[in-house]
């Protein structure tokens, strides 16, 4: 295996999306294809799957309210290079090796657009999903659902980016053009020679793993970058898509920098930070201000490892021209409790072998393939409890709607599960400052209840809620719900 602390460093620039080109007004056309690129300046060319022709993926931009169309097109090869489980759940051996579906995560869209994950469509097909975009402007991301095999599809290489703006954040004058910056960051195993390398379990029957982390962080497409960067504020807006790693991200020196956003958007104004923590498909749209490192080298850390380098420029005098961070983004009423209809309790599952192992993760002790038992009504609000029976920290994502956090408290695992009722262990925790803002992926941690509270609007008919890690949710962390009128 390669081992990427063994790499030189910070000898790659980081490499910058290049925006999705129209066919037609408000139309795309984004192909899946099987590339080589290399990750680092000393490793050869990896094979991967993109839906561009580098390792980034094209960025979407979008307005809200303007209406967009992609046709998303499947010209990836007839055989997977990465270890099928024909065990999961959809994915028999009687089925075609690659399929694909996209979802773009964040997006409330009709069912048929939606990604769902048995609507895949298998190489020289194609797809057009029709985004209405009725909603507020956000980071949304889109990357492969089909059931089964979307953790091997994103391993490959299938996500990218979208952005979503409006008038009133163009008003705010957030830092723009060269000065917004987006990062995707995950993370990957590779071969000595540079080839992805995916982790299996010691059965060959059954390779599914429960979950991993990689031995490279990558950072749009490459293993510690570097950026130059000039003394003045930037915008930067992160993606978590790796499969199962959470990221623990600083600056050299805890150097304090601002949140101004989360997965659905601003918050309602910005929030100091030393230390972030981020799910997989969780979002962070931040601002740091380089102005005063001015001909130094600072470092994005991920826990106690650089993974990328800012390269501060000198000043050039027009520094006191450089845009200000609003003291107030954008008004986020929070939801009242009163306002929901009923309260729902999901469960958070693992399901253990003798030698400990994980065997199957479940919401609610259910599979996929059971009968729907969430049917919230359209323009309804629920509030959703995750109880989380596990020894890990899930991001729960629902699609189509976004939610606010309203709480989160431990309880006793073992009473609960024996059947001796809810027993607290601990006062309520408030959400933290940087999570009062619209989300559509929530953290639950272990050994605690997790409120949400959300209202169901927009469309009916089925969609689905999962565990984010992908491990998970292909054995069998996902449910349907559907949104009945």
């Amino acid at each position: 295996m390669l081992h990427s602390l063994e790499l030189a460093p910070f000898v790659d620039e980081l490499p910058l999306p290049q925006r999705a080109v129209p066919v037609a007004p408000h139309t795309l056309r984004i192909a899946m294809r099987e590339i080589h690129a290399k990750v680092h300046r000393d490793v050869p060319p990896t094979r991967m799957w993109s839906y561009g022709p580098t390792a980034l993926a094209p960025l979407i931009e979008a307005r809200s309210g303007q209406p967009l169309s992609v046709e998303w097109v499947n010209s990836l090869p007839q055989h997977h290079f990465l270890p099928i489980d024909y065990t999961l759940h959809g994915c028999g051996r009687d089925l075609p090796e690659v399929r694909a579906v996209v979802h773009m995560h964040g997006a409330s869209v009709p069912t048929k657009d939606d990604g769902y994950p048995d609507n895949w469509y298998v190489p020289g097909k194609s797809y057009t999903c029709h985004y209405p975009f009725k909603q507020e402007p956000a980071m949304l991301w889109y990357h492969d659902h089909a059931m089964g095999l979307n953790r091997l599809n994103i391993y490959a290489g299938l996500l990218g980016m979208t952005l979503l703006r409006d008038e009133h954040e163009d008003a705010l004058h957030l830092p723009s053009g060269k000065y917004e910056i987006p990062l995707t960051l995950y993370d990957r195993n590779f071969t000595a020679d540079g080839q992805l390398l995916y982790p299996v379990s010691d059965d060959p029957e059954s390779p599914w793993v429960s979950e991993f982390a990689g031995d490279a962080i990558l950072i749009n497409g490459k293993i510690r970058p570097y950026l130059n960067v000039e003394p003045r504020l930037y915008r930067f807006r992160i993606l978590n898509g790796a499969n199962s790693r959470f990221f623990a991200l600083s600056l050299t020196d805890k150097q304090t920098f601002h949140q101004i956003g989360s997965d659905q958007g601003l918050l309602s104004a910005p929030v100091p930070l030393t230390n972030l923590n981020l799910a997989p498909a969780e979002r962070a749209d931040l601002v740091i201000d380089f102005s005063h490192a001015a001909g130094q080298h600072l470092h994005l850390v991920n826990g106690a490892f650089d993974v990328l380098q800012f390269r501060v420029g000198g000043k050039s005098g027009q520094e006191e021209r450089a845009v200000s961070l609003p003291a107030t983004l954008r008004p986020v009423a929070r939801t009242p409790e009163s306002a929901a209809i009923r309260t729902r309790t999901i469960t958070l599952d693992e399901q253990l072998d003798k030698a400990g192992n994980s065997m199957l993760m479940v919401l609610n002790r259910k599979r996929w393939m059971e009968p729907v038992t969430e049917q919230p009504r359209l323009n309804s609000t629920e509030i959703w409890e995750f109880v989380n029976l596990t020894e890990d920290t899930h991001p729960i994502h629902l699609h189509l709607v976004r939610f606010q956090v309203l709480d989160r408290r431990v309880f006793d695992v073992f009473a609960y599960r024996n059947g001796k009722g809810l027993r607290y262990l601990a006062p309520v925790a408030e959400p933290e400052p940087n999570e009062l803002g619209w989300k559509d992926t929530v953290q639950c941690p272990a050994g605690m209840i997790t409120r949400i509270v959300t209202r169901f609007e927009g469309y009916t008919w089925k969609y689905l809620y999962h565990c984010h890690i992908l491990e998970h949710e292909s054995n069998d962390m996902m449910r349907p719900f559907e949104v009945i009128a």
